[in-house]
């Protein structure tokens, strides 16, 4: 929502101005479908050979991202700590039992409790291979830790890919305006022997190329590229938090004190209070006695 508002502001604000100091829209209406034709067109043309079909569809997706915002909750985080510590505590009470949560955790009833956790893929993976490979016994816990962090690192590039992406396109479009604006004053020359009210309002149109590319760039997709970002940057705490919790686990630290850990590394703005955590982690623990 945020988003929109955001949107509306740029605009009412850079043409509400533009008016009130007198300006006529009617210039840049006469040549906005052209300029926007080939500054745009050119845009897109540049995005289409930088980047293969997943990426463009990717992209498209992550845009959306500006409106709805980060797909996480504050809600989501307090569910999440509450799962991994429910699974904690069977793998510390009875290894085998966890072993049939882990393998097939569509028909678990610790997993089937959080929908919302269960419906991402990359996060019940996560879980589920760091606690299979916990399984395993390895010496050192932080060899896991270095997997794990190599892939969320490998995750956290891919994801950010539109935002890089994007504000390639951004860089872009104030010299695309520019090619634009040339093409204007090429027109406009040829036109030179005409009255000097028609010159002015061929040399205006070129103008709007300039004033397109520049506005497009700085006004459009390098906010939607930060914004991207900035929620990418949000939703991979959430991945971060599973390798915090399920690494304390396998240095063998108390239960709560691993959900700690967790609570303590997400971000602040989607961080549970402590009080209101310890009442949910309470219920689990008079639920399975």
């Amino acid at each position: 929502m945020i988003g929109l508002v955001g949107v509306a502001v740029i605009f009412s604000m850079v043409f509400g101005g533009y008016l009130l100091a007198g300006g006529k829209m009617s210039i840049i209406l006469h040549s906005l479908p052209f300029e926007m034709m080939m500054i745009g067109g050119a845009a897109v043309g540049t995005f289409m050979i930088s980047n293969d079909l997943s990426a463009i569809k990717h992209t498209g997706k992550d845009l959306l991202k500006v409106f709805k915002g980060p797909a996480w909750k504050r809600d989501d985080y307090r569910d999440l700590l509450c799962l991994l510590f429910s699974l904690i505590r069977v793998s510390r009470k009875n290894p085998v039992e966890l072993e049939s949560h882990i393998e097939s955790p569509k028909d678990s009833q610790i997993f089937s409790r959080y929908p919302r956790i269960l419906g991402d893929a990359e996060a019940v993976a996560l879980i589920c291979d760091t606690l299979r490979a916990g399984s395993l016994n390895y010496d050192d816990p932080h060899q896991v830790e270095e997997v794990l962090g190599k892939r969320l690192d490998k995750r956290n590039h891919e994801a950010l890919h539109s935002s890089h992406a994007l504000q390639t396109i951004a860089d872009s479009l104030p010299a695309l305006g520019i090619v634009a604006a040339v093409l204007g004053v090429i027109k406009t020359m040829a036109s030179i022997d005409k009255p000097p009210e028609v010159l002015g309002g061929l040399i205006g149109g070129a103008l709007v190329g300039t004033f397109l590319g520049v506005f497009l760039a700085y006004g459009i997709a390098a906010p939607f590229a930060s914004k991207i970002k900035d929620i990418e940057e949000k939703d991979s705490s959430f991945y971060d938090l599973i390798k915090e919790v399920l690494v304390a686990d396998l240095f063998r630290h108390a239960p709560n004190l691993c959900i700690e850990v967790g609570r303590q590394n997400a971000p602040q703005s989607m961080r549970p209070p402590f009080d209101e955590l310890e009442e949910f982690l309470n219920e689990i623990k008079r639920g399975s006695e």
